[in-house]
């Protein structure tokens, strides 16, 4: 089905931008605690999304990560402020690219290029822009824009209707499990960017392909 996609579609957190670099400035306002802040913001991040999307009470990925924030800070018994939430909520708008994204975006400019994210435009918009990348995309959709989070069928089921094509014809790509799993299910074609070498989720929802980094796209240019 290689030849049948007509949208190359990107996740972003973790698959372009990388999420862990965070830990820098975690560390830089409490000492000791940068890698511990970085990766328990992430998880209850992702944690309080899914809770929202299933309790049926949605807020902003900005506001969610901001709560995370605050959690994580807490749980960790560290004393926080606002001038320090608003410096770690900024470096969330400047995560730096996984090194290959430019030279293999670049490499398939002449394709449909998306990103779909659960990242709300407050987010997603600076950090495409601040990242020289937007130009790139010819479209940047935000779950934001119907409230239903991924890996709800809704998402995806929005997305399908921006992109105007057939779910077979899409080949979504993210470096999360549970998202590749989604979009699996709701019936995108799916590339797995396994970045951290982890094995593929137990849901029967097997990827279409696996690739270590966004190099392995590259046979599509």
């Amino acid at each position: 089905m290689e030849g049948s996609i007509k949208a190359f579609v990107f996740d972003v957190y973790g698959t372009l931008f990388d999420v862990t670099a965070i830990k820098k400035e975690c560390e830089d306002l409490y000492p000791g605690y940068g890698e511990k802040i970085s990766h328990t913001w992430r998880s209850k991040q992702v944690e309080y999304f899914m809770l929202r999307q299933l309790m049926g009470n949605y807020a902003t990925l900005y506001s969610i990560t901001h709560q995370a924030l605050i959690y994580t800070l807490k749980e960790n018994g560290l004393k926080s402020s606002e001038q320090n939430e608003e410096q770690l909520l900024e470096a969330y708008l400047h995560l730096p690219l996984y090194a290959e994204v430019e030279e293999v975006l670049a490499q398939l400019k002449d394709k449909n290029l998306v990103v779909f994210s659960n990242g709300s435009h407050n987010m997603l918009d600076p950090l495409i822009e601040n990242a020289g990348l937007a130009d790139v995309f010819d479209q940047v959709l935000s779950i934001d824009e119907i409230k239903q989070f991924k890996p709800a069928p809704e998402s995806y089921q929005y997305a399908l209707e921006k992109l105007g094509l057939e779910s077979r014809e899409v080949l979504f790509m993210s470096s999360n499990g549970w998202d590749v799993s989604g979009a699996k299910n709701f019936g995108f074609q799916t590339a797995w960017i396994n970045r951290k070498n982890l094995p593929v989720e137990e849901l029967e929802l097997e990827p279409d392909y696996i690739f270590t980094d966004l190099n392995g796209l590259l046979k599509w240019k």
